[in-house]
């Protein structure tokens, strides 16, 4: 594969709080186009090893590139070709469907002439275009996190983080919410996701587990269940984080 096929490369990356190390010299790389789970038990990290993908943290050593932009010294270049979820994502709940894609789409500098076209695809493709106009707050949870993901993508991200998204909601919305993935995936849009749900780890391409802010595994959900003689990526979750020194 090309070095221009990998749209997040890390070499060695350490995060250290005094003398407490968070994330312990990983290194990784994601591919163009895949769906790439990143897991792990509370407290081993991902979290601050996704903190420092986005922009939002530095660093202590290693180096690290998203979308051809170096962690340490183009983190607002990085914010402008990445998209962000969570389940703690905030959509402004007493403005419209409409008002809160169209205030994202401006905060991600979508041209304000493909504005419309974009909101109006995107409810049509989640099948809200109803929802249009009604107020976020009325809406059911699943509807929500749809959205939210919808407002991530509007600027036609390079890559799309996801920090628990399907967090609270059914399993029915969370199968939903996979297919919105797979749609964005097929269309050129990279997915990094982060999930307690086993199960959701069997959709990727590749997963990487972080154990004790290490990788201590990273291959796809087939060859990782071989390795370990599993029947699910649940149970190869469980063999590694047996030797997890800590927790949140």
């Amino acid at each position: 594969m090309e070095k221009d096929e990998f749209v997040i490369e890390v070499e060695h990356l350490t995060k250290r709080f005094g003398n407490f190390t968070a994330v312990d010299d990983i290194t990784f790389d994601v591919r163009r186009g895949e769906i790439f789970g990143f897991l792990g038990a509370n407290g081993a990290g991902k979290t601050t090893a996704m903190r420092m993908l986005t922009g939002l943290s530095f660093p202590t050593s290693g180096t690290g590139h998203v979308a051809g932009f170096d962690i340490r010294t183009q983190s607002e270049l990085i914010k402008k070709h990445i998209g962000y979820m969570s389940q703690k994502f905030a959509l402004y709940g007493d403005l419209t469907v409409n008002d809160n894609m169209e205030l994202f789409a401006g905060i991600y500098g979508v041209p304000r002439n493909e504005v419309k076209t974009r909101i109006d695809m995107l409810l049509d493709r989640l099948s809200l275009s109803a929802e249009k106009n009604s107020p976020v707050k009325d809406l059911p949870q699943g509807w929500k996190q749809k959205i939210a993901f919808s407002v991530a993508i509007i600027h036609k991200p390079e890559i799309v983080f996801l920090d628990e998204p399907t967090g609270g909601v059914d399993p029915a919305a969370r199968r939903q919410f996979w297919e919105l993935i797979y749609e964005a995936v097929d269309e050129g849009i990279t997915a990094f996701v982060t999930t307690h749900y086993m199960d959701e780890a069997e959709y990727c391409n590749r997963i990487s587990m972080m154990v004790d802010g290490r990788i201590d595994a990273l291959d796809s959900p087939a060859s990782l269940k071989e390795k370990y003689g599993a029947s699910s990526i649940a149970e190869v979750f469980d063999i590694l984080a047996r030797g997890a020194e800590r927790s949140e």
